[in-house]
């Protein structure tokens, strides 16, 4: 995958032709935009892309645009905003969105294209990365809505739970072997999922206090779940 300028792109053959101008353009889904009018070129003047179409390149002298400040990252990867995303088309987006405004593509270009092209590629890695996991994800549909968990809290967290977390990192403290470590992997996952349910049911219900309540359980599994990694890391 794709990180800002590290990596080479991979160019699969017949995919576009040479240059900006003659690439693929893609459409976006416009339930999700916001406004109704856009900022005139930076490079020509020329009236902005309607929302309804690309507005990556101005449609005048293609040069690209800055990022729309507007647009949320489901709107951007071409999702419905809800908890249940469709995994390999969101892949699949990120593909087409890399190979239309990847730095690769700039180097010949000008600076203000070179950066936008930078400041695009980041953005729409960290959309792709939110939108991947049900954890980012559910935080980010949370505070779209206003709705953040602050870091170092124990926001309604019963003690029941608590203790449940505690049993479980001094089980991972006093595992030795592999066995030892895949069964505390498989209690994990089994409660990430069973939690991601949950959190799916509570978004469609639009209780949104619940799935707050249990995206911040989510966390604390996440917490385990990298101390894992950690653990499995030869000394």
């Amino acid at each position: 995958m794709w990180g800002g300028r590290t990596g080479t792109l991979l160019r699969p053959s017949g995919w576009w032709p040479t240059g900006v101008v003659g690439r693929r353009l893609l459409n976006c889904n416009a339930a999700s935009l916001a406004g109704s009018s856009s900022p005139r070129c930076w490079n020509c003047g020329g009236a902005g892309a309607p929302p309804r179409g690309d507005r990556f390149f101005c449609p005048q002298c293609r040069a690209l645009q800055p990022p729309d400040p507007t647009r949320d990252y489901f709107s951007l990867m071409d999702c419905n905003r809800s908890f249940r995303v469709d995994t390999v088309k969101l892949q699949h987006r990120y593909q087409q969105l890399q190979r239309l405004v990847h730095p690769d593509f700039f180097s010949q270009r000008s600076q203000n294209e070179k950066d936008f092209s930078e400041k695009h590629s980041t953005l729409v890695n960290e959309a792709y990365k939110t939108l991947l996991a049900p954890l980012s994800r559910g935080l980010y549909l949370l505070k779209l809505r206003g709705i953040e968990i602050p870091e170092g809290t124990d926001y309604e967290v019963d003690s029941q739970f608590l203790t449940e977390i505690m049993e479980i990192n001094e089980k991972l403290a006093e595992a030795q072997g592999e066995t030892a470590m895949k069964e505390i992997e498989s209690i994990v996952r089994a409660k990430q999922k069973a939690l991601t349910d949950d959190v799916s049911r509570a978004f469609e219900r639009d209780n949104f206090e619940k799935a707050k309540e249990l995206l911040t359980k989510m966390k604390y599994f996440s917490n385990v779940e990298e101390k894992i990694k950690l653990k499995k890391i030869p000394l």
